[in-house]
């Protein structure tokens, strides 16, 4: 046999509605029109077959009817409130896995887990290395670092930092046989390539120079592949700043100029819509947050002079 339901949004509204006594005050507590609860209080009365509300000097008041079927109703919408808060709760705690590049797990997120796991110990993270994303989220990944425009179907996307890219190298290419004084000077070297040679040559055009090696020097697959072979003095390469950034810091690799290439992508936190506001995603989203922001409050690229 199957349930005769009345349609819930019109219960919904005149829930607030009769708790209120007010039209105007269920309105803006379920961020509709008047009209809006007008025609669904409407709606409810002709499936019930029943008046619900009647009006006397300016104010509503309900029938009894409505009285009657307000005292039956509330505690429903009362047990749901509390039966989705304890849903909520719950959320909060578990497993939380992340999916995003290898790069910049080794980067960025994997030195500062511990932080986030001494702040959230309810949270068990597990990271999960992807080569590529394709816009869409399995099953088994509550959230993924994505390098984009923001725009992905069915997701939620914050975005966490703007990027660009500068060149790095190791401290001794500056006081080398051929050290690094001018941009100039680049064409002297070899240039190492993250994943194509579209970016040194878009550099170059921004530090306003020609570079005849441009097409040559390898190419690596994983930014932080390119970023190592840097340290260790193979060439100069094309660092994403925030990748960088770790390495720069503790002296390993040094920015020898100031001309940056902005980029049009950012990095973003991405999950499926339904899921945005679950405890432990909240949790993660908001320490990733508040940590681009302090970090970037602090920036500063060092390069010689």
């Amino acid at each position: 046999m199957s349930r005769r339901l009345p349609p819930l949004n019109a219960v919904k509204a005149f829930e607030a509605a009769a708790r209120n006594l007010s039209f105007t005050r269920a309105a803006e507590e379920l961020f509709v029109t008047q009209a809006a609860i007008s025609h669904q209080i409407k709606a409810l009365e002709e499936f019930l077959g029943l008046k619900l509300f009647r009006r006397r000097n300016r104010s509503l008041l309900l029938t009894e009817e409505g009285q009657s079927y307000f005292l039956d109703i509330k505690d429903l919408f009362t047990h749901l409130s509390d039966a989705t808060e304890r849903l909520l709760a719950r959320s909060a705690t578990g497993s939380l896995t992340v999916s995003l590049s290898p790069s910049f797990a080794i980067q960025w997120l994997v030195p500062r887990l511990a932080k986030f796991s001494e702040l959230h110990p309810e949270v068990d993270v597990r990271i999960k290395a992807v080569d590529m994303d394709e816009g869409s989220l399995s099953d088994d990944v509550d959230v993924a670092i994505y390098y984009g425009r923001g725009k992905w179907p069915g997701l939620r996307a914050n975005k966490l930092r703007a990027e660009s890219l500068l060149p790095v190298c190791s401290p001794r290419m500056l006081t080398g046989p051929k050290p690094l004084k001018t941009p100039a000077d680049l064409a002297q070297h070899t240039l190492l390539h993250d994943m194509s040679r579209r970016d040194w040559k878009a550099w170059a055009k921004v530090a306003n120079i020609e570079l005849p090696n441009v097409n040559q020097g390898p190419i690596f697959s994983h930014s932080s592949l390119v970023l190592q072979a840097a340290i260790h003095g193979s060439g100069i390469a094309l660092g994403y700043s925030v990748l960088a950034r770790p390495e720069i810091e503790a002296g390993r690799l040094i920015c020898p100029f100031e001309e940056v290439l902005p980029s049009k992508n950012a990095y973003y936190l991405v999950c499926q819509e339904g899921q945005a506001d679950l405890g432990k995603i909240t949790a993660f989203r908001d320490w990733m947050m508040e940590t681009f922001r302090e970090e970037t409050e602090n920036e500063a690229i060092p390069t010689p002079g």
